[in-house]
């Protein structure tokens, strides 16, 4: 077996909510886990809909404030939210895999990883976005440094580990749930109250993000101040439409249609390009575009390599409207 390979039981599935379901997993000999570090994610191998096989990213969630907590760890503990409008890999996970079950998954990774040093840390979570952020949140205790969590959803009863959350960090803990303040967290009072020198963590859905980044740059936050990471690929926004790209090496023409990504329409027809995230974050995705002009919808080029529009980040961008794309591949 892949060395980076690991074999882990279900030792426990519950759903604190019809949206979320939790997981317990351990080593089938019950034997310690590879280490994790605050960030770290957990790709496991889900099968979907088609029977085919694919894998999904879920966060390592610790909530225990000891800094030697996560080094040999006896279990891995993730939450999954169920996406109706997903390709399959949450309803597996909520649906087919069961205490007891068997799962294949990767060796932890770290994406999103925490800061060494002193300094305040303000965590900001939407949704299910909270889970890389409750393992930040405990790193932070255990250290003895300033850290705050304000944390957004729909509802309390649909904000996985509360209980956990307010036991772990009491008053430091700020919750909003747009059910009773009647909207959506204000984004812009969360930043006015962060200290000078602070930095941001946020983990949520692609409009938070969005608000978030547009809003500490209009504040001239220096970049490496704010961290990010989005905890699914975002949705079709509207008015996307299909277009047509050409691949410039092979004279092949695909049209990626208005629900799919330029990424998902190569791999339809045969083609294997590299990719990693599929959410815009890593910049592993990226293709030379010849012609044709392009949505930027991604997080790693620059405002002057956007304004360039020679690359795309097939994995999230697309054609502006109207516009066809020739691809360098």
């Amino acid at each position: 077996m892949d060395p980076n390979t690991l074999q882990l039981l279900v030792a426990e599935a519950w759903s604190p909510h019809p949206l979320i379901r939790v997981f317990r997993l351990r080593a089938e000999d019950g034997a310690a886990l590879p280490p994790f570090e605050a960030g770290a994610h957990l790709r496991v191998r889900v099968t979907l809909a088609d029977a085919t096989v694919d894998w999904r990213q879920y966060s390592l969630v610790n909530f225990a404030p000891v800094r030697n907590a996560t080094v040999a760890p006896a279990e891995y503990l993730i939450a999954v939210r169920k996406e109706a409008e997903g390709r399959g890999g949450s309803r597996y996970m909520h649906e087919r895999l069961q205490a007891g079950d068997r799962l294949v998954a990767e060796r932890p990774r770290n994406d999103f990883p925490l800061h060494t040093g002193p300094g305040g840390t303000v965590l900001v979570a939407g949704g299910i976005g909270v889970t890389p952020l409750a393992s930040m949140a405990a790193r932070r205790k255990a250290e003895g440094l300033p850290v705050q969590l304000h944390y957004a959803g729909a509802s309390r009863d649909a904000m996985a580990f509360l209980p956990e959350l307010q036991a772990l960090l009491g008053d430091a803990l700020h919750v909003h749930a747009d059910a009773e303040r009647g909207g959506p967290l204000d984004i812009a009072a969360v930043l006015d109250a962060v200290p000078a020198g602070d930095r941001l963590y946020v983990c949520g859905p692609k409009p938070m993000l969005d608000a978030v980044l547009a809003q500490t740059q209009a504040r001239g936050w220096a970049h490496d101040r704010v961290h990010f990471e989005l905890f699914n690929a975002p949705a079709v926004e509207e008015g996307d439409q299909p277009f047509e790209i050409e691949l410039a090496q092979s004279g092949q023409r695909f049209t990626v249609a208005a629900d799919q990504t330029i990424l998902d329409c190569l791999i339809a027809n045969g083609c294997d390009p590299l990719h990693d995230c599929n959410r815009g974050e890593c910049g592993v995705c990226a293709v030379p575009v010849l012609d044709g002009e392009i949505d930027h919808r991604d997080y790693v080029l620059s405002a002057r390599e956007k304004a360039a529009g020679n690359v795309i980040q097939v994995c999230i961008s697309r054609a502006a409207p109207g516009a066809r794309l020739v691809l360098d591949i």
